[in-house]
């Protein structure tokens, strides 16, 4: 196949465009290669993949696809290929064959070669397949070395991609969901040993923080909790702020963070603390309204990702919430966002349901690659406010009706909270 070079080729305006007697057809093919596309990167690569590989797939051939990309013979077209392609196996192949792992202090390094590769883009861009070939290279590298951090298993579900990563120092070992951490453990000492017993959660949940100050606020309220229900898995860490005699139930969507959770060997939270926890697979708010018992405590840890989900968030589910919430219990929100402000969210919810409301930002956890804690945003809300036991006195702040609409299963302003985060008001 020989296209012209695309610094000579030339496209007259309507030479491609399909004549006019032919558009019905020309959309209907257009129409079809979307529902397939939709059906494979939906249904099918969840199965296939174990990441999102479609996306760099699709831009590796959207390259591929330009003008000149297979100009001239197939062996110009390998020659010119062919040392990036070899760049990218060895990449590839040099964790496995040498067992080489990089650390955190080769994070300039490895930043300064991604700057480098770049810079050989850019000079290549004319050349279509040399383009492609680098493009190849940089989504493999990013993908492969991660400075700091060993990957020990990645899986794929419905709702995302999960990492479980080791520092490179191997004490400690994180649960990623795309770029949220949901969970950390510490699994060694400093000189290899494995630490033993009751794990001490981390990341938000560490305790001291404004979630475990929640828990012992609900608890100190009612004097013990019986049933506490916490919406969102994790790696299980919550279930470490137990207490003996409390049914705690977990209330998770997905079937892969479930089974990470479960497995002592990636996560010891739930085989440690809470080994004869039920965990409830499904749609939070359907499964919560279903269940039959009354809990003291709800808390709801889904609001950490970037992606919130909506549902969740509303009159109408916080209606819910309190149908299964005893006459003294509090619900407990973690609404730690990075572009979204959701604070005066829950406040106007709560408010407009007649709650008590208080909140707490963190600011003691400073460093995570340290200590690996995280400061956490979180809200209570309760019927009374003798019913956020000491909180009040803790430093959290009593919201005030704010100047933002209640979201309900009809209204949301997504753009709302997103521009008051931006510009912090």
């Amino acid at each position: 196949m020989h296209w012209r070079s695309p610094v000579t080729a030339s496209c007259t305006p309507g030479a491609r465009r399909p004549a006019p007697a032919l558009l019905t057809e020309f959309y209907l093919w257009t129409s079809l290669g979307g529902v397939i596309g939709g059906m494979f990167a939906g249904l099918l690569a969840p199965h296939i993949f174990n990441r999102t590989y479609e996306y760099p797939i699709l831009i590796v051939a959207a390259l591929l696809a330009l003008p000149g990309a297979f100009s001239g013979t197939a062996r110009s077209f390998l020659w010119r290929i062919s040392p990036a392609l070899g760049v990218a196996a060895l990449a590839i192949l040099l964790p496995f064959v040498a067992d080489i792992h990089l650390s955190a202090s080769a994070a300039l390094p490895f930043q300064v070669a991604l700057v480098a590769l770049v810079g050989l883009m850019l000079l290549w861009r004319r050349d279509a397949a040399r383009f492609a070939a680098l493009a190849v290279v940089a989504f493999i590298m990013t993908a492969v070395w991660q400075p700091g951090l060993n990957v020990i298993e990645t899986t794929r579900s419905f709702f995302g991609v999960h990492r479980v990563v080791e520092t490179s120092t191997g004490t400690h070992r994180i649960l990623h969901h795309g770029t949220t951490i949901h969970g950390a453990e510490r699994v060694r000492e400093v000189d290899g040993t494995a630490v033993i017993g009751r794990p001490e959660p981390l990341a938000y949940y560490y305790f001291g923080g404004p979630i475990s100050e929640g828990i012992a606020g609900a608890r100190a309220a009612q004097g013990g909790l019986n049933n506490v229900a916490v919406v969102g898995l994790g790696t299980g860490a919550l279930a470490c702020h137990r207490r003996e005699g409390e049914n705690w139930t977990f209330f998770e969507i997905d079937p892969e963070v479930v089974r990470l959770a479960r497995d002592p060997a990636r996560f010891r939270f739930l085989s440690e603390c809470a080994p004869n926890a039920s965990i409830v697979l499904g749609d939070a708010r359907l499964t919560l309204a279903a269940s039959a018992q009354q809990f003291d405590l709800i808390v709801l840890d889904a609001f950490s990702s970037d992606a919130i989900p909506v549902h969740l968030l509303t009159r109408d589910a916080l209606r819910g919430y309190l149908a299964r919430l005893s006459p003294h219990g509090m619900i407990v929100m973690h609404i730690s966002n990075r572009h979204m402000e959701l604070a005066k969210v829950v406040a106007a919810v709560g408010i407009a349901e007649g709650l008590v409301v208080a909140g707490k930002v963190d600011d003691k956890a400073n460093n995570f690659t340290l200590d690996f804690r995280a400061n956490a945003q979180v809200v209570a809300l309760a019927r009374n406010e003798s019913d956020l036991g000491p909180l009040l006195r803790d430093g959290w702040e009593k919201a005030q009706a704010p100047k933002v609409a209640a979201w309900t299963d009809d209204y949301s302003d997504i753009m709302g909270a997103i521009l008051r985060k931006k510009l912090g008001r």
